[in-house]
């Protein structure tokens, strides 16, 4: 086995998917994943080294089951687990408090605790699966990398409400930003691509997929993006409804008499695409749209006109742009998407090739453009990400990219 092999877990609400990597190639040595956790026919599907299948049922199964489950089938086949170096695991949610990958001990697990309310769905999963694969796999050190630290050096102006300064402290309330993860691997990516360093590169990034969001990134560090206190402002998502006025709630709430619960329902779970159409899924409303149905047209025009609403509001704050970055499931795949976004950006020199649109972009990525801009397809790769950061922190101490140290403050009291 290769000496830098990371197991990497991100733990949801409801499954758990696995992958152990080789950090310095990125080469795949086992993936798994645990679905219908605690919803019944609980089903774990696992591929090793050697590509055999495994395919089982786990029945009524809990996080402990699926933990069980995934460790026993990655010892059972080859590579197995004796040479694994550390666990990577993919943590939502850090807060100000955690704005680099971490090294896992009591206290941070403690510390992990407090944030919960934060991320209610992903946090306190992925702290009991901390806790599960180090009672079971002993000394072996656990990483947590965080969706949200990618995001740490987003300035004041970028991450401020304007709402009194003891309420914003008090409750922790500003602009978090995610998909950090995906975001930072795709710069480092597109940088190498576009043959500019790291460190200079000017990106706006549209991670596209179920959940969705757009970052300006300058000189190689996030200084804006379109999710905010949660992963629910921004773009039209699969089911959740992206930017909406503060108003409606409080509408829905006094007028509609709804309870808290149910807005919070209708909002994340209720909206986007499933909202305005009955189907979250984009290819099926891409589908839809083709053949001539009116309402899947309209939602596929207003998922790309908010994309393009926050492209065009990134552009003064990350001059000298050198790209405009798909990525994501939908961004990767979705030719007809990025080529009406750059239809509407034209003017911006965004055109697409569409040639090179329609064709399927590499692992590395490829130029999609022609214009004065780069327009770029880069598929994301979150697991190499977290795989390069638990090694490097592990062997050094230190991140696997360097960052600057964030000068943010802690905007979370105990309320």
């Amino acid at each position: 086995m290769p000496e830098e092999t990371v197991l990497v877990v991100n733990a949801g609400s409801s499954s758990l998917k696995y992958e152990l990597r080789d950090a310095r190639t990125r080469r795949r040595l086992a993936k798994g994943l645990v679905d219908r956790i605690g919803r019944g026919g609980t089903h774990h599907l696992h591929r090793g080294e050697d590509d055999a299948v495994t395919d089982t049922t786990l029945g009524d199964a809990d996080h402990g089951d699926a933990v069980a489950a995934m460790l026993t089938a990655l010892d059972a086949s080859p590579p197995g687990l004796d040479q694994v170096l550390g666990v990577g695991h993919r943590v939502v949610h850090g807060g100000t408090e955690f704005t680099e990958p971490t090294l896992v001990d009591d206290d941070v697990l403690a510390r992990l605790d407090d944030l919960g309310s934060l991320a209610p769905l992903h946090n306190p999963v992925a702290t009991r699966c901390i806790r599960l694969v180090r009672d079971r796999t002993g000394a072996l050190p656990q990483v947590a990398v965080f969706d949200t630290a990618f995001h740490a050096t987003l300035p004041d102006v970028a991450y401020s409400f304007a709402l009194p300064d003891d309420v914003t402290r008090r409750w922790g309330l500003r602009r978090y930003g995610f998909h950090g993860t995906s975001v930072e691997y795709v710069t480092g990516a597109a940088a190498r691509l576009l043959g500019v360093d790291v460190d200079s590169v000017n990106l706006i990034v549209c991670h596209l997929g179920n959940g969705a969001s757009v970052t300006a990134v300058r000189a190689g560090h996030s200084v804006d993006t379109s999710m905010g206190f949660t992963p629910l402002s921004g773009l039209v998502m699969g089911t959740r409804s992206g930017d909406v006025d503060a108003s409606v709630v409080l509408r829905l709430e006094q007028e509609a008499g709804m309870t808290p619960d149910e807005v919070a329902e209708l909002l994340e779970r209720r909206s986007g695409l499933l909202g305005l159409t009955g189907d979250p899924d984009m290819l099926a409303n891409r589908e839809r749209a083709d053949a001539g149905d009116p309402d899947a047209q309209r939602a596929v025009a207003l998922v790309a006109y908010r994309i393009c609403h926050y492209v065009g509001a990134y552009l003064p704050v990350v001059p000298g742009l050198h790209g405009l970055v798909f990525t994501g499931g939908i961004g990767e795949h979705d030719s007809a998407l990025r080529a009406e976004v750059c239809r509407i950006l034209a003017h911006l020199g965004m055109p697409v090739d569409p040639a090179l649109n329609a064709a399927s972009a590499p692992e590395r990525g490829m130029r999609v453009g022609a214009g004065p801009i780069d327009v770029l397809v880069v598929p994301t790769d979150e697991e190499a990400e977290i795989a390069e950061h638990t090694v490097a922190l592990i062997r050094t101490g230190a991140r696997a990219q360097h960052q600057p140290q964030t000068t943010l403050q802690n905007h979370q009291e105990q309320p």
